[in-house]
């Protein structure tokens, strides 16, 4: 298939959904993504497995990269993609080919043969990160494969990672860990209960001490970040007539990107003294970022107040790698993975012209 980056934004995001891609199956997009960057003449392209990366060398004393996934959840018999009134509906519109979308155009901007359209200046070199298996086990992620196997192409001032934030800012992310408690007791016949220990009942005293957690607050240039400590999932018993003797109870941590992985993991274990704990997945957050230059100056060009991000994305892998980096999408967050996922379309050209003012000076999109 080819891929027109000459249409409205609107319609090349139509395309993009148009195209299947779920985790593991973005090689039809990729190749088209590869194929119409190359074409533009003015970018030196590369690709790694289903990601594709481009790149500017003007020799420009700043660097900002944008980043996307080109995957996809399953398809939930939404698709193909359609319009209604100012919504375009379909797999993947706000999760996130609305971006990736603003993305491709922003590149047939900058990336015209040896120059740009008469009266547009570019302010920054830029990358473009267009990577693979992003809605699926960490292990599998595009940009940890590119981090490890490709890290110049991700020096840069400043990272924009075009995640759905409804067109809002969100800076940095929350931490994110996983904790599996255990308590042991002793099997019996339950008829005869006394004669064993309920592992089940012991996790009573704990969950009473989980619901009765009260979350700190934190507040980071600017943007405040409450964490959440909760039970996410239990596990025990053997059978209908047996006392169980073991019980598991999942517990999950989100906190201030203030905290690294050791010292959450030390505050939950504080919390929940006395029972047996073990470290199950982490992933440390990322700070805001907002003091860096490049960062103060994407935030003066939406006219935007940032705002903390509630949950983890790679902004976080940027961060690991001391690039500050932001999260701003045309999407709408709420609205991913679900069966009726859309995007407005005044998102998606208020993306374009943000983003376009921002890398150019003169007339841009």
């Amino acid at each position: 298939m080819e891929l027109d980056l000459a249409l409205p934004v609107t319609d090349l995001t139509r395309a993009l959904v148009d195209v299947p891609s779920v985790s593991g199956d973005e090689a039809v997009l990729a190749a088209a993504v590869e194929a119409a960057l190359g074409a533009l003449g003015g970018l030196e392209v590369r690709r790694d497995g289903d990601a594709v990366l481009a790149r500017t060398t003007r020799g420009l004393p700043s660097r900002v990269l944008l980043a996307g996934h080109l995957d996809t959840v399953p398809i939930a018999d939404n698709l193909p993609a359609r319009f209604d009134g100012p919504r375009l509906y379909g797999c993947g519109t706000s999760d996130m080919k609305a971006g990736v979308a603003v993305m491709l155009r922003l590149a047939a901007l900058l990336g015209r043969g040896t120059g740009t359209p008469t009266g547009v200046t570019p302010r920054h070199d830029v990358t473009w990160i267009f990577y693979d298996n992003e809605e699926v086990a960490a292990e599998r992620n595009g940009l940890r494969r590119l981090a490890a196997g490709h890290r110049d192409w991700l020096d840069a001032d400043l990272a924009v990672l075009m995640e759905p934030t409804a067109g809002e800012i969100e800076a940095g992310c929350q931490g994110t860990l996983r904790a599996v408690v255990t308590t042991r007791g002793r099997r019996a016949h339950s008829a005869r209960s006394w004669l064993g220990d309920n592992a089940i009942h012991g996790m009573g005293e704990l969950l009473t001490r989980l619901a009765a957690y009260r979350p700190r607050s934190v507040t980071l240039d600017g943007c405040t970040y409450r964490e959440g400590l909760s039970a996410v999932r239990i596990e025990g018993g053997v059978a209908g007539n047996v006392i169980p003797d073991e019980c598991q109870v999942t517990v999950n941590f989100r906190f201030a990107p203030d905290r690294d992985v050791p010292g959450a993991f030390a505050h939950v274990a504080e919390v929940l003294d006395g029972y047996e704990l073990a470290l199950d997945d982490s992933a440390a957050g990322a700070p805001p970022g907002l003091s860096a230059p490049a960062a103060a100056a994407f935030v003066a060009a939406t006219g935007r107040t940032p705002v903390a991000k509630y949950g983890w994305t790679d902004v976080a892998r940027f961060a690991a790698l001391g690039i500050p980096a932001l999260n701003y999408g045309p999407g709408d967050p709420n609205l991913a993975h679900t069966r009726d996922e859309y995007v407005d379309v005044a998102l998606i050209e208020e993306a374009e012209r943000v983003l376009g003012s921002y890398l150019v000076t003169g007339t841009s999109v």
